[in-house]
């Protein structure tokens, strides 16, 4: 019986020949995660523990970002108490004001992870890492903080559920269309403790920022991982952006897995995610165009990289928002801030009647920078909508695509960008 590319992955961090779903395992980190909100957290555990120091400095990354530059006096109490521990044990990859970003986005373009890692992190959206051919999932902050005492976790090995992408996706559609047509399909749960593996020729022609967008969200549907195969585009990106080496793992042909799908992208369209889960979804042509909406936000560890950017972009350009509507676009690292400003993005966001923020989480946990007051209506590019999620519990938040972000901000409604030719 052959394994899965996650059970490859976790059995070589564990020093095993063969790991089988259900296994107890004990494997080797290659990275842990926490970020200002999950790490005071485990520093306070790491304290209870009377460790002394750091497994390793370098195998360790802080990265301020939910509420941050400060929102109040307790958010700048947590980056003080992650800021010491960080200079206390020379934390390599500390990245303060200025250098920080959203963590998801910005520790693949740091080139901190790569194929074949194991990586753990204090926020479920951790599984962002699976597109470059990682296992990374999120963990609790007491893991966190044995994670950074000992370099090593616990973890039952996950079954597989494989995805067979097929086809090319048509204009407008992304890969923020794709995750949650799965997630909508298969139900928040339906992945439950499952690793959601990838394939197929489909793979080929999404872009890594698709890619880092569908591994994101695969905790949407329960799932303890999602994971790409290690192509050329895969490649290409670690080469530009990481001097770590990597290594490829690849599922055996008699692999076991739990369920199969195929999904012909070619079929796929604009899908908007309704109140208050991310499975209650409706493609853009079901969807009353009525809907009226008070803002949009486009960014966040799901879709504020510069695919998503250009995205909207391409639908705001030369376009006004609607009136009495509120644009918030948050460019996800400071690299990618840069990038939009000289390819003019952000010209065109600030034209077009929206407003740019520095990188930050902000709005996506309902933080600061787009909080929504009773009954207002959002249309995000964030990842999940529950029940109060972005303000006050009786708003609504509709999950979409940036380009369904940007043709809703326009006309006040939700809308996808050809409701607008």
């Amino acid at each position: 019986m052959g394994m899965t590319m996650t059970q490859k992955i976790l059995a070589a961090h564990a020093g095993l020949e063969y790991v089988e779903a259900g296994q107890l395992i004990e494997a080797d980190l290659d990275l842990v995660l926490g970020n200002d909100i999950t790490s005071p957290v485990a520093i306070k555990e790491m304290s209870k523990m009377k460790v002394d120091g750091v497994f390793d400095k370098d195998k360790i990354a802080l990265v301020p970002d939910h509420f941050v530059p400060n929102k109040d006096i307790k958010s700048a109490e947590h980056c003080k108490c992650v800021r010491e521990f960080a200079y206390r044990n020379e934390i390599t990859n500390y990245f303060e004001v200025g250098q920080m970003g959203i963590e998801h986005a910005l520790l693949p373009e740091k080139g901190l992870t790569v194929a074949g890692d194991v990586i753990i992190g204090a926020e479920s959206n951790t599984c962002t890492y699976g597109a470059l051919g990682a296992f990374s999932t999120g963990v609790g902050s007491t893991d966190m903080a044995a994670g950074m005492a000992t370099g090593k976790a616990w973890f039952k090995v996950p079954g597989a559920i494989k995805f067979n992408l097929t086809g090319k996706l048509p204009k407008y559609v992304s890969g923020k269309d794709i995750i949650l047509h799965i997630i909508g399909m298969i139900g928040v749960d339906g992945a439950l403790y499952k690793s959601m593996e990838f394939v197929g020729d489909g793979v080929a022609n999404l872009s890594m920022d698709d890619r880092f967008t569908i591994a994101n969200m695969a905790i949407e549907a329960g799932g303890k991982n999602g994971i790409f195969p290690v192509d050329d585009k895969a490649i290409a990106y670690m080469k530009e952006h990481s001097t770590r080496e990597f290594k490829v793992y690849e599922a055996d042909e008699d692999a076991v897995y739990d369920e199969e799908y195929t999904i012909d992208l070619s079929t796929l369209k604009s899908t908007v995610a309704f109140p208050h889960l991310p499975e209650n979804t409706h493609t853009i042509d079901e969807i009353d165009k009525d809907i009226k909406i008070d803002q949009v936000v486009i960014g966040s560890c799901t879709n504020g990289r510069l695919d998503d950017l250009r995205q909207a972009a391409e639908v705001l350009k030369g376009r006004k928002v609607a009136k009495g509507m509120r644009l918030i676009v948050i460019p996800a690292t400071q690299a990618i801030y840069l990038q939009a400003m000289e390819e003019g993005l952000l010209k065109i966001f600030i034209e077009a009647g929206g407003i740019v923020s520095t990188p930050t989480c902000g709005p996506c946990l309902g933080g600061y920078m787009g909080i929504l007051a009773e009954n207002e209506r959002c249309v995000s590019t964030t990842n999940r909508n529950f029940v109060g999620r972005m303000g006050h519990v009786t708003s609504e938040i509709y999950l979409a695509s940036p380009a369904v972000a940007a043709a809703s901000a326009i006309t006040g409604t939700i809308a996808g960008p050809l409701d607008l030719e």
